[in-house]
């Protein structure tokens, strides 16, 4: 019986340790969010939404957990967008060919995209009506 172990070469993409690879990892980081808001309309469109609702959470008179509880939606959005537009750049990248994968790759994005925006508007209700 042969046993198999996991590969555990380096990536020579990982040769950064310490202060350096933290400051990388902003780098492109912020690289990441810079070419989302050039490329990705709908995460400008979120950024706008995120404008106006996080502003409008932090100086309503509720608690700090309700305010945590807004804010949070709000960046999960965003955070779901950009796995979304991470997703699809990827697909697109492999092939722009039509495929059934590569739809239900780019329909899952979607579909967590919605879950969102679902779950914002449910916290934004619950926390403003009860």
């Amino acid at each position: 019986m042969q046993h198999f172990s996991p590969d555990t070469r380096k990536s020579p993409f990982k040769g950064k340790t310490g202060l350096m690879r933290i400051w990388n990892a902003f780098r492109y980081s912020f690289a990441g969010l810079r070419a989302a808001i050039e490329h990705e309309d709908a995460f400008r469109q979120e950024c706008v939404l995120a404008a106006v609702l996080v502003p409008l959470a932090l100086f309503m008179p509720i608690s700090g957990t309700s305010k945590a509880l807004l804010v949070g939606s709000v960046l999960l959005l965003l955070i779901v967008e950009l796995v979304n537009s991470a997703i699809e750049a990827t697909v697109d990248r492999v092939s722009l060919e039509h495929h059934l994968l590569a739809k239900r790759a780019k329909d899952i994005g979607s579909a967590a995209v919605l879950l969102a925006l679902v779950n914002l508007v449910m916290v934004w209700g619950l926390v403003i009506f009860g």
